[in-house]
């Protein structure tokens, strides 16, 4: 709260009726006198899932009614459960928390990292309830059970406001549900924060600021494709540039950029919203993913009528983003004029800096991944033993990996031409481009990552 803002006072004193008087005082001194006061659940899942009776939550089939579901919804151990195994998560870092029913048994797995860790598994008998309980946050009907629902649930948890996205599947043994996890305070939307290499980031910056053209990121669903444009679209987000972004769904929110959640049910697609942003008057324009060539063939209108326009797309490398597009029906010459840049990443586990150690890699190793010991130079690998503060898996936290290619004369020439992916692979590496691999092999060398993470991933 703004100490200097009389309105709210005013309006407190309103409401409340009483004489308001205000005192400044440093933030945690606050949260520790809350604590203090009003406690918080520290109770572990373990703990309490011993003080929780499965009897009492036993399903009654396909035809319990609504209000029995919101009964067992509603009861304070499943509550005082939910919120903790969502406070966890959140505190682990993980990305998603995934509720699965099987037939015998109901798993709770988080995604930490990129990688599934499993956690105590409640008893079977509490797998409707705990997923009721979450449909009755994210404003889903409890009720239907058959199709698949999609919802959002805002909470703030120790101070932090955390968005997390819910979709819910019909298995042969219940709801499966999936949370993802949308911590903006955890995300670092932040150009310097994104690790490129020096030469990219110039390049990347250079490329957002251009007054019209394509940029596109590529690289698998969780790489950080729309972390990386969040990042490039809040460096140029000044107030004489008007952005506007559609988006499945809306991931964070940003400030001064105007944006539209897609609806493809009610005909508001990536291609009609588009259209709707040629008459907004943008300057810069983003477009969560070019899924069919309508999107495609919108968005290039809009590079040609003097708009910059940045997109993802599902390709494993930067070449492959242009073969793609040629794929779905864009006509080559107008790829050629309009695309100014691909970047393609993945995301690796970086090394526990606390239990790192090194070691030297031996020649069988090196040759199954085609360095050469020169090139190692005597310098040495590195793997996490595994610690407390990494969970025991050696791996805290990830960094990206990039390849960056820039749209030349001669690849554009190879364009033209519809030159295979391999071809102008070639061509970007003659002029250049780093790949993926050689791009993780750098981490791998400075000690960040380790081998076998950048064979899986590139």
């Amino acid at each position: 709260m703004d100490p200097f803002n009389q309105q709210i006072v005013d309006d407190l004193t309103f409401s409340l009726g009483r004489e308001i008087r205000l005192v400044v005082a440093d933030p945690d001194a606050i949260e520790a006198q809350i604590l203090f006061h009003y406690g918080e659940d520290r109770a572990s899942l373990d703990e309490l899932l011993t003080e929780i009776e499965p009897e009492d939550f036993a399903a009654q089939g396909d035809d319990i009614s609504t209000t029995d579901l919101e009964t067992m919804a509603g009861q304070t151990p499943i509550i005082r459960f939910v919120n903790l195994v969502l406070a966890q998560a959140i505190r682990d870092h993980a990305s998603d928390i995934h509720f699965e029913p099987f037939e015998t048994e109901f798993k709770i797995r988080y995604r930490i990292d990129g990688a599934l860790y499993e956690m105590t598994p409640p008893p079977r008998q509490l797998a409707l309830p705990i997923v009721s309980r979450i449909k009755v946050l994210a404003n889903l009907n409890i009720a239907e059970r058959r199709i698949a629902q999609d919802g959002r649930i805002k909470i703030t948890l120790a101070g932090r406001a955390v968005d997390l996205r819910v979709s819910t599947l019909p298995t042969q043994f219940g709801e499966s549900v999936v949370l993802r996890v949308l911590d903006q305070s955890a995300v670092q939307l932040d150009l310097a924060q994104l690790g490129l290499p020096e030469d990219i980031a110039g390049e990347f910056a250079e490329v957002i600021r251009r007054p019209n053209g394509i940029f596109v990121v590529t690289g698998p669903t969780g790489s950080g494709k729309t972390t990386s444009l969040y990042s490039g679209l809040r460096e140029i987000n000044t107030p004489d540039v008007k952005i506007l972004t559609a988006e499945d769904p809306v991931e964070y929110e940003i400030d001064g950029i105007m944006q539209v959640p897609v609806v493809p049910q009610i005909g508001l697609t990536f291609a009609a919203a588009l259209r709707s942003f040629l008459r907004q008057d943008p300057d810069v324009i983003m477009v969560g993913e070019v899924r069919d060539l309508e999107t495609a063939q919108v968005a290039i209108q809009a590079s040609l009528t003097g708009h910059l326009v940045l997109s993802t797309l599902h390709t494993n490398d930067a070449p492959g983003a242009v073969t793609r597009l040629i794929d779905m029906g864009v006509e080559p010459f107008l790829i050629a004029s309009t695309l100014e840049a691909v970047l393609a990443q993945r995301l690796v586990r970086r090394v526990c800096p606390h239990c790192r150690t090194a070691y030297q890699p031996d020649d069988e190793l090196l040759a199954g991944t085609g360095i050469k010991r020169e090139a190692v130079g005597g310098r040495p690998f590195y793997y996490g033993t595994g610690c407390p503060r990494c969970h025991r898996t050696g791996f805290l936290g990830r960094r990206g990996i990039f390849e960056w290619l820039r749209m030349t004369e001669p690849i554009r020439e190879l364009v033209l031409t519809k030159a295979p992916t391999l071809q102008l692979r070639q061509a970007a590496i003659r002029q250049g481009m780093r790949t993926l691999r050689d791009d993780g092999l750098r981490a791998v060398l400075d000690g960040e990552t380790t081998l076998e993470e950048i064979l899986k991933y590139t």
